[in-house]
């Protein structure tokens, strides 16, 4: 009996481990740490905090959340939910009101200063974590592994996510997706995973490309497109890339 494509690309997916599976989990959190952090230590990056001029305001913590866009706004709203007395809670009007925009009103002089203290607190460890999951990781895989997409495709799907957002609008990951299913059909409907992913590659380029801020494309080009041009499909380690000229390793 002849597999459906739909079911030979489920069978794929089965055969070898999702990004689920927590070390690649910690993999995937790895690698997005070094193109966001330049750090492998993705758990050193709770109290991260800067403006890096995209617009976008404050971004921080372990997946860049911003104060411009909506999800830092989510983050202590539920680290708040979970423990009513922490150091950010008083920021809540602050944060709804600069929501949408690069501003910082209401948030300086302290806030950098009070995010890296709330850093320390487990509960708001928990909380980023959750609402990474959330926000980011659990909707990329999971659309991920609809298009029959591996462990590598399911890590592109996540780090478009976390950098371009989960939209529907262009520069959007859906915006990204849907410009590159106008070029090539995903494993689930019977197209080559190479081909396709190729595909959602160049799309997130241009994506990149039309904003200042995300214009340098390395983590692309010298870290997933590596990746793909070797085969490793399940991103299994050793994996040896660079992004914005610093090289990396992870040996297992």
């Amino acid at each position: 009996m002849v597999l459906t494509a739909t079911l030979l690309a489920l069978s794929l997916t089965v055969s070898s481990p999702a990004l689920t599976d927590p070390h690649k989990k910690d993999i995937a959190m790895r690698l997005v740490s070094s193109a966001e952090n330049s750090s492998l230590d993705w758990k050193a990056q709770y109290g991260y905090i800067e403006d890096i001029k995209d617009e976008r305001g404050y971004t921080a913590g372990i997946i860049g959340f911003c104060s411009g866009t909506g999800d830092m706004l989510e983050l202590v709203e539920l680290y708040t939910k979970r423990k009513p007395d922490n150091v950010l809670a008083k920021y809540l009007p602050a944060l709804r009101k600069v929501n949408g925009t690069d501003s910082h009103k209401g948030l300086e002089p302290n806030f950098p200063k009070d995010w890296k203290t709330a850093a320390k607190d487990p509960v708001f460890q928990q909380a980023q974590n959750d609402e990474r999951d959330r926000v980011y990781f659990n909707p990329a895989v999971k659309q991920a592994q609809k298009d029959g997409l591996r462990a590598l495709g399911q890590f592109v799907y996540y780090d478009a996510m976390v950098m371009h957002g989960p939209g529907s609008d262009k520069l959007s990951f859906g915006g990204i997706r849907k410009a590159a299913l106008g070029k090539a059909r995903p494993p689930a409907q019977g197209g080559n995973e190479v081909t396709y992913l190729n595909a959602f590659l160049d799309a997130r380029k241009t994506a990149m490309k039309a904003e200042d801020a995300h214009e340098d494309t390395t983590r692309v080009d010298t870290m997933q497109r590596v990746f793909l041009k070797n085969g490793n499909l399940d991103l299994n380690p050793p994996l040896t890339w660079k992004v914005y000229g610093d090289s990396y390793t992870i040996k297992k």
